[in-house]
């Protein structure tokens, strides 16, 4: 599986919630960096803690929430990934759409490190 196949599963697992797939997909020592400003923004840990800090949490947040891609682009070694986050807050029940960049790194066909950028502010507005 070459690297841009590694990060189109690890999408398909996020859609469908396969974590048993997402854990297969990542390195032991996987560093996933949430944005500063985004809800839950840190450095998680391993694959477990990104399935509990990150997926889970949002799951409990939004009524509604996904990443639309619009583009990947394979530099080898990293990949990376251009899209939107759609949702529905679920206390406000107010849209989300906010730009974000996934980079990936891959290590031996494996993601290793995962960091994002996204437009904050509007994910904020949409919580409150």
């Amino acid at each position: 599986m070459t690297n841009l196949e590694v990060v189109r599963e690890l999408y398909r697992a996020f859609h469908e919630k396969d974590y048993d797939a997402f854990r297969l997909i990542c390195t032991p020592g996987l560093e996933w960096m949430q944005n500063e400003g985004f809800p839950n923004g840190a450095i998680y840990r391993g694959a477990e803690a990104v399935i509990e800090g990150v997926f889970k949490s949002n799951d409990e947040r939004w009524d509604e929430f996904s990443f639309h891609i619009e583009q990947y682009l394979d530099a080898g070694a990293s990949v990376i990934v251009v899209g939107v986050y759609i949702g529905r807050h679920r206390q406000s029940q107010k849209p989300l759409r906010a730009v974000a960049a996934h980079l990936y790194n891959l290590v031996d066909g494996k993601v290793s490190c995962f960091r994002m950028f996204a437009d904050t502010k509007t994910i904020w507005d949409a919580m409150v």
